[in-house]
């Protein structure tokens, strides 16, 4: 059985930039989204 990098032969620096690029894109809303939450249950306790 062969043995492959999981980078493969097409790795390249630049995706880690994108890599990043698509964790912002996700955390962002969902850092909105927590604070919202976190915001709105706190009046609940009000």
């Amino acid at each position: 059985m062969e043995h492959t990098s999981s980078n493969g032969p097409d790795a390249t620096p630049s995706s880690g930039v994108a890599l990043a690029v698509a964790w912002l894109f996700v955390g962002i809303p969902l850092a909105w989204g927590v604070t919202q939450t976190f915001i709105k249950a706190l009046s609940l306790f009000k």
